[in-house]
């Protein structure tokens, strides 16, 4: 099996020359040139991606990654933290929202357990770091450094192995109660600011408790010390498993040259681990919708994204990611399918 090092070293560029076949096809389709704005830039990156003009994306599907937090027992969420377990037996039944999202989009959702304190559940792949979930890093690391590789490694093998059965286009999700408290702490260290930029209400936290939640992530950050130029030892030291099995797919994803859709702030900050750890994964990422969480602009801003949605969503589970699969086949129909200036014998002025 290959390391985590071997997974990055197969990450390619873009391929410039499609990028620029394909700039060229779109400047000639039956349209006034760029009229169709961030369409035509979506259709040129999957064209990188691709590394052709004849882009299409069949089967697409989200995986989305459960586990529970140690850092739960700080008081920063108003959910039970067996919500964790029973969402997941909702999607299961494919009754939350990623699932008939997914489905109205004609995409297929894989759940995963990296750490929910449970029993293994039927029909979610039983990827467990640890039967109780990760440590509260409000006193310690969440998880160990060579848990956090072993992390990465069977997500992104997980990813790859997807793209090999046929899956050519993934969107990643999550599912943890208090899981947004570990996201915050990662953008503000990978982001060098304050937790009071990063730091927002999750799953309707009153805001009277929104001091409490800040000083519990500025305490796992002084505690555990991250290294802002290590992703490891950020994901290892304030981060939760969840997060690293986003971070692995979108590694993985971009190691057999498919592309990823994130979904909101908490992949937003599994992205900067992503991209700390292997920056040729960057442009494979493809931001689907602003999150309403409120360290979301500080993230993107970081990554150098820009959002094709703004729905005002923080569901989270990969909600947004689904939203996005319609806009991204419509950038492929629309390279594919209309027609051209030169076959209706107009000619633009240059």
């Amino acid at each position: 099996m290959k390391t985590l090092a071997q997974i990055i070293n197969a990450i390619r560029p873009l391929n410039t020359d499609a990028m620029q076949d394909m700039s060229d096809k779109l400047d000639g389709l039956l349209k006034p040139t760029g009229s169709l704005g961030q369409l035509e830039t979506l259709a040129i990156q999957l064209s990188g991606i691709s590394h052709s003009t004849d882009i299409h994306f069949e089967r697409k599907q989200i995986i989305v990654m459960a586990a529970d937090h140690g850092v739960f027992d700080e008081g920063i969420s108003v959910s039970p933290q067996i919500v964790t377990q029973i969402q997941m037996l909702n999607m299961t039944k494919g009754v939350t929202g990623v699932c008939v999202l997914a489905k109205n989009a004609g995409a297929e959702v894989l759940l995963v357990d990296t750490g929910i304190k449970c029993a293994p559940i039927e029909g979610v792949l039983n990827h467990k770091v640890r039967a109780d979930g990760s440590g509260n890093i409000a006193k310690q690391a969440a998880m160990s450094r060579c848990e956090a590789v072993t992390l990465l490694e069977n997500s992104a093998r997980l990813a790859i192995e997807q793209v090999n059965n046929g899956i050519q286009l993934i969107g990643v999700g999550e599912l943890g109660m208090g899981n947004t408290t570990p996201a915050a702490a990662i953008v503000s260290v990978l982001c060098h600011v304050d937790p009071q930029l990063t730091v927002g209400v999750g799953a309707n936290l009153p805001t009277d408790k929104l001091a409490h939640k800040v000083a519990v992530v500025r305490k796992a950050i002084e505690v555990n010390q991250p290294d802002s130029n290590d992703g490891i030892d950020v994901l290892a030291k304030v981060g939760g498993f969840d997060l690293g099995g986003m971070a692995g797919v979108m590694i993985g994803a971009a190691s057999a040259g498919v592309p990823v859709v994130l979904d909101g702030f908490l992949s937003y900050a599994a992205a900067l681990i992503a991209i700390q750890i292997a920056p040729n994964a960057r442009p494979y990422l493809i931001s689907s919708h602003r999150s309403a969480e409120y360290g979301a602009g500080v993230a993107l801003n970081n990554l150098g994204l820009k959002p094709y949605l703004d729905m005002e969503m923080r569901l989270g589970e990969g909600s947004g990611a689904a939203m996005a699969f319609p806009i991204i086949d419509a950038a492929c129909v629309m390279a594919n399918q209309m027609g051209t200036l030169a076959g209706s014998n107009i000619e633009l002025p240059v």
